[in-house]
């Protein structure tokens, strides 16, 4: 039986990140329309658009190769299974040993290498021009992640997720700057991987600015809907990456009983709910960047991510 309920829980918590990551998209899209005084669409809009999509035949170009049309399930997959290693509701799952910080961010690589390829396969300018910023964000967004995770892993003395939870749970964190420093610069982080104002608008195609949009504009069809689908994963990922590592409460422990992850499973709604609505908040108090401001911008999470290194090591003597 505990096997069977482990493989349960597991299971539980993979079909909960994709059917959850939709209604957190429909819910950021709901919030921005509310606070700008518009109606906006409702919540399972997302779903409907995902359904749409799926019923519509896939145009291909002429000269799209394997690569094009495998991409999108690629993509998906990974972005899958990372999202599913993040602790959501509860720690110490079946496959926890597997929920490390590097393999994660491993895995959000691996899925963005091929939406560069997808992106320039077909041969198309738009597609050209989305790869190459998509590769200029990614090779500054990825030492900014690394900093962030090593700075983690030196306060906890582990990369995996649920030793971190339990480390930020236990009463040894206490208040460090080099906490709020990794906080903010993993907030940065995740808005520049999710093409989030003010790196780059989702909801508009202008080519003088769109990056995310510029790689996809080829696809259509269930291609379309499965490149949708991982792109909201990957937002719900960052979300509950945050909610681990900086807000680990009411994660139901190792042994417990379906009561206590039924709370917990409301725990991680409400989490959801309060970061769905502080990134619409954001999203229309702020105006996009320029796409040459974006370096700055990522260089200065990566520099907060050293700066927490270095201040712990400070902390500790290891400069002494």
């Amino acid at each position: 039986m505990g096997l069977i309920g482990d493989l349960a829980i597991q299971g539980a918590q993979m079909a909960l990140v994709l059917a959850l990551a939709p209604l957190l998209t429909g819910f950021v899209r709901k919030v921005k329309a509310r606070l700008t005084r518009r109606v906006g669409p409702p919540l399972i809009q997302p779903y409907r658009d995902l359904w749409r999509l799926m019923r519509k035949e896939a145009v291909l170009a002429e000269n799209a190769s394997w690569l094009f049309r495998t991409a999108p399930y690629l993509i998906f997959a990974a972005t899958w299974v990372a999202a599913a290693l993040v602790p959501t509701f509860a720690t110490g799952l079946m496959f926890s040993w597997s929920a490390d910080l590097i393999a994660i961010t491993a895995l959000i690589g691996s899925a963005r290498f091929f939406l560069a390829l997808a992106g320039m396969d077909v041969g198309t300018s738009f597609g050209g021009i989305g790869s190459s910023r998509e590769v200029m964000i990614a090779s500054i967004a990825e030492p900014a992640m690394l900093m962030i995770v090593f700075a983690l892993a030196l306060l906890a003395g582990s990369t995996q997720l649920s030793t971190i939870a339990g480390y930020m749970l236990s009463t040894n964190v206490g208040l460090r700057v080099t906490l709020a420093l990794a906080l903010v610069a993993l907030v940065m982080v995740a808005i520049a991987e999710n093409a989030r104002i003010p790196v780059d608008n989702p909801a508009t195609h202008l080519e003088l600015t769109m990056v995310h949009e510029a790689m996809v504009l080829e696809y259509s069809g269930r291609h379309l809907a499965v490149i949708e689908l991982a792109a909201q994963l990957k937002l719900l990922l960052y979300v509950s990456l945050i909610a681990c590592v900086f807000a680990p409460w009411g994660l139901a422990p190792v042994g417990a009983g379906p009561a206590v992850h039924a709370l917990a499973a409301v725990a991680y709604a409400g989490k959801l709910a309060l970061a769905g609505a502080l990134l619409g908040l954001f999203e229309i108090a702020v105006a996009k960047m320029r796409v040459f401001r974006v370096p700055a911008f990522l260089a200065a999470a990566f520099m907060m991510g050293i700066l927490g290194v270095l201040l712990l090591f400070v902390s500790r003597g290891g400069l002494a």
